[in-house]
């Protein structure tokens, strides 16, 4: 049987990342990558993985008619010029079984319509990757925890944290192109987990209806001048124009429409995490039973003196965003399973082979991204959200944050 044929548009972090990941998915092949930057890398590490012999296509249109799905890893700005891409290729009779995009699925809610309106035209099965609600340790604590929740009810309260101590590409850091700040970047990934978590087993991952949501978020460090000035240095962006928030936290309510229970899921997402490196950690708890997951609680540690840790080439060969290279150091062996992108490719992949919707569709997708813009909107107007009001709706969808505007400085406190 020959294997499923994937096609990544974008060659940057994400795509590397997920080029690991197939080494552990059965049945499926890079074959094929569009990208302005780094396809000629990412087809030569295909080779070196052993995951296919990988194509480097000039257009997204002979990209969609030499592969069975297109994975989007490209720039949050660039989604809806692709999308568009994608469908005209499709019109023309490229022949796809399904489309993927990486979170988010839109800066702003207007956006994420476009998107999903798009994917719609083609009539192909979606899949959103978000890679949290893959991971296994999440899935698992659901199944060991199942009888206590069919005896004592669901969980009540989600906690999620993501952080670390920045993005790798000057993009990221750029409200006007990225769609924000860290929350734009990570808190879509702590609001639906948490929204995942709090789901009772066997119902739809939106079975939860979302109520209201309460943000704050600020510009902790990388407002003060040094900080500043790195930036600018390194990435090319400066926060004395254009600040985007390095701290956000909040609370999304959801109420159980069977049952009328209401829920909470808090999320903190920050920039400024300069210890070990990238953390996720989340945790649940119920009527008498409870689950907690950190992924820098691993079974793995080495130490690094002073005299060897100049011989340390790449920190980040050990942990995602690690900062430090010598003392007593986490080391993930195998991150790209941790965070479950191995599980969301082979999702993607079974669900594509059998005609239907990965486990997150670009419609759930479109959903995170109006809780994730609910958030800003709080934020930004001092208030909570109610998402049961017809206007308050109505306004997200018009709904451009004064950060992602570029205007964050009227929002956030940058010192001088």
């Amino acid at each position: 049987m020959a294997h499923f044929k994937l096609g990544f548009i974008g060659a940057g972090f994400i795509a590397r990342f997920q080029a690991q990941a197939l080494t552990m998915v059965r049945g499926a092949d890079l074959a094929g990558v569009c990208a302005p930057r780094g396809a000629e890398e990412l087809s030569a590490l295909s080779r070196e993985l052993g995951i296919g012999e990988c194509t480097v296509y000039p257009d997204i249109a002979s990209l969609c008619h030499a592969v069975d799905a297109v994975l989007i890893f490209a720039p949050n700005f660039a989604r809806v010029e692709i999308m568009q891409a994608i469908a005209n290729a499709v019109a023309a009779g490229a022949p796809l079984k399904g489309i993927v995009c990486e979170k988010p699925l839109g800066r702003t809610v207007a956006e994420a319509k476009q998107l999903l309106e798009l994917a719609a035209s083609t009539g192909l099965p979606t899949a959103y990757f978000e890679n949290q609600l893959h991971m296994k340790g999440m899935n698992a604590q659901k199944r060991q925890l199942a009888p206590q929740e069919k005896a004592m009810g669901p969980l009540t309260l989600a906690r999620s944290a993501e952080e670390h101590a920045g993005p790798h590409e000057g993009w990221f850091w750029d409200p006007t192109r990225q769609g924000g700040g860290v929350l734009s970047d990570m808190g879509c990934h702590s609001i639906a987990i948490g929204w995942y978590v709090l789901t009772p087993s066997g119902k739809p991952v939106d079975f939860l209806e979302p109520v209201a949501v309460t943000a704050d978020m600020a510009l902790l460090k990388w407002g003060q001048p040094a900080y500043r000035k790195r930036l600018l240095d390194t990435m090319g962006v400066d926060y004395a124009k254009t600040p985007a928030e390095d701290f956000a936290t909040g609370m999304v309510t959801f109420r159980n429409p069977e049952t009328g229970q209401i829920v909470k899921a808090q999320f903190t997402n920050s920039w400024m995490f300069d210890k070990q490196g990238l953390r996720l950690y989340m945790d649940g708890l119920g009527p008498g039973y409870a689950f907690e997951l950190n992924t820098l609680q691993t079974p793995l540690q080495v130490f690094i003196g002073d005299e060897a840790a100049e011989a340390a080439a790449d920190v980040e060969s050990a942990l995602e965003k690690s900062t430090a290279s010598r003392g007593l150091l986490v080391v993930e062996p195998n991150e790209a399973d941790l965070y479950g992108y191995v599980d969301e490719l082979e999702d993607a992949v079974r669900c594509f082979t059998e005609g239907r919707d990965g486990k997150l569709s670009f419609a759930y997708g479109y959903q995170v991204t109006r809780l994730c813009q609910a958030a800003y909107l709080s934020a930004e107007r001092g208030r909570v959200v109610d998402l049961t009001n017809p206007a308050a709706n109505a306004e997200l969808d018009g709904y451009v944050s004064l950060i992602a505007q570029g205007r964050g400085g009227e929002v956030l406190h940058v010192p001088g």
